[in-house]
């Protein structure tokens, strides 16, 4: 029995030291292959080839996917822009020719396609706007224009306040654009009455001076199509399908800064009249010397909302931003949105929001502007009793979409737009959340058509900016930044009612609850 034992005994310790021996050799294996001395001496060098094959063809596909996908997306966006090359050249080609060659690219960009119904679920097709059909007419030529303007009925007479109050210590402020109105003086401008003087821009010497060249050519414009280019984001974009009728009728002016001349001049052709007029295809351009605000997106709202301040002989304006490109006659969007349902002012609803109080949340998650200026912005419109928008209220909505307005220029609209006007030049640039607010303080007596959204996406091509705006203040996050060595992020001339201790206390102001709609920033 001992026997056994003892041989069982050295049984397992000869299995241990093989084990043991085992596991060494690995180690020495393992220590071999990781170890960078002996790899190009010991390790065989056709192992070496098969992994350096493998992680060649690993790369390689990688940057074939890579390839397909990005192709894949350009063709995507090729087939959602408004250029469409690709496509428009595939079904060129078959239709013409008859040949095939190009047909993928036509497949592809069928809305049915499998390629782009894949890419959709990717999350990786961009949404294209909902576009609807306008009922506009169907021949310019037949439009018959109204012999008469639409008479004042409320506001008779407007003239306007063109210099500031000197002080009661006989000291005057440096001239602003939009002047230093008092805040006793904005209330009793929404004070309706037969003959009104109020504060509407262009103070003397506040900026935004027109050559003597333009003012001349302004005043034969009774029918306006207008628009604008600052800082140089844009370059002008022609319009499509205007009538010879139109043509002749219409002013079609695109009002710059220097800063966009001099780049409009480096980027397109422009062209020069016996007259010195400066000329990009259709458009006329008009150059505003010293722009009245250190905010170019501030600049841009002076031909924008003040156009009958800018061109004072025009009986009708439509106004479009620089960075569209207008599709449709203007003489049809005049028959569609103010004859035919005999309206004086329309505009777009906006897409997402009917509130102020939405639209500023989303201005704030983009970025557009200072988020506590645009917070002391809407509790100012809160505490002066600006409700969210609720169906009970008399309008569609209290948002526009404020890149088209069409305007008959009525005494009545000329107010409404300076007392719009006003409220930008005083509080935050976003002339979107001042609209409502001042059909509000107008009581519902200012009536205006706002037409679907859809309409509006049907109107225009939207291009993209030359590049993206930004400056410091849209990064604020609160007052406090704006002292000290940063006060110098103050716009020094415009905004300055956000810098002016308001009559009310605003302490005590919640803004409303905000449900986001919107996917905005």
């Amino acid at each position: 029995m001992n026997n056994d034992y003892q041989r069982s005994v050295s049984l397992r310790a000869s299995r241990r030291a093989e084990r043991n021996n085992q596991r060494q050799q690995n180690e020495d294996v393992e220590g071999e292959f990781f170890s960078p001395g002996k790899w190009s001496q010991d390790y065989p060098m056709k192992i070496i080839w098969r992994r350096g094959f493998l992680r060649l063809v690993l790369v390689g596909g990688i940057l074939w996917m890579f390839l397909i996908l990005t192709v894949l997306l350009f063709h995507v966006w090729s087939c959602q822009s408004s250029l469409a090359f690709l496509s428009d050249l595939s079904s060129v080609m078959v239709s013409d020719n008859g040949s095939t060659l190009f047909a993928p690219c036509a497949a592809m960009c069928n809305r049915g396609s499998r390629v782009l119904i894949m890419l959709d679920t990717m999350g990786l097709v961009p949404k294209p706007p909902h576009r609807c059909l306008i009922p506009v007419a169907d021949d310019p030529d037949k439009i018959v224009i109204p012999k008469r303007r639409t008479p004042s009925e409320v506001v008779e007479q407007l003239t306007y306040i063109t210099e500031d109050v000197v002080g009661n210590n006989g000291s005057s402020p440096p001239p602003v654009f939009g002047g230093h109105q008092s805040w006793l003086q904005r209330d009793e401008s929404f004070e309706l009455k037969s003959s009104m003087k109020v504060h509407c821009g262009f103070m003397r010497g506040g900026g935004a001076e027109m050559a003597p060249k333009d003012i001349r050519y302004a005043k034969n414009c009774r029918f306006v199509v207008a628009s604008g280019i600052f800082d140089g984001y844009d370059t002008p974009h022609q319009p499509s399908d205007v009538s010879p009728r139109s043509q002749k009728l219409f002013c079609f002016l695109m009002v710059v800064d220097e800063i966009s001349i001099n780049f409009i001049k480096k980027n397109v052709t422009v062209r020069e009249d016996k007259d010195g007029g400066q000329w990009v295809g259709i458009w006329r351009l008009i150059v505003l010397k010293n722009p009245p605000y250190d905010e170019p997106r501030r600049n841009g709202k002076v031909p924008k909302i003040l156009t009958h301040r800018l061109f004072p002989e025009a009986q009708y304006s439509i106004w479009i931003d620089g960075k569209m490109e207008l599709m449709v006659d203007p003489l049809l969007i005049l028959e569609r949105y103010l004859w035919r349902g005999k309206h004086t002012f329309a505009i777009a609803q906006h897409k997402h929001h009917r509130s102020i109080y939405e639209e500023a949340d989303a201005n704030k998650r983009r970025k557009r502007y200072a988020r506590p200026l645009i917070d002391l912005h809407m509790k100012i419109y809160h505490h002066e009793g600006m409700e969210p928008w609720s169906p009970m209220k008399n309008t569609i909505s209290d948002v526009p979409e404020g890149a088209i307005i069409i305007r008959e220029h009525t005494a009545l609209n000329d107010l409404f737009s300076c007392l719009w006007f006003n409220e930008v030049n005083l509080f935050t640039p976003r002339d979107q959340l001042s609209f409502g607010y001042v059909v509000y303080r107008l009581g519902g007596v200012f009536k205006f058509f706002m037409f679907p959204n859809c309409e509006y996406n049907s109107l225009f091509v939207l291009h993209p900016h030359t590049r993206e705006h930004s400056s410091k203040v849209e990064w604020v996050k609160s007052l406090d930044e704006f002292k000290g060595n940063n006060s110098d992020l103050k716009e020094s001339r415009g905004g300055l009612g956000l810098w002016t201790p308001y009559p009310g206390n605003l302490s005590s102001v919640v803004l409303p609850a905000v449900s986001r709609t919107s996917k905005a920033g």
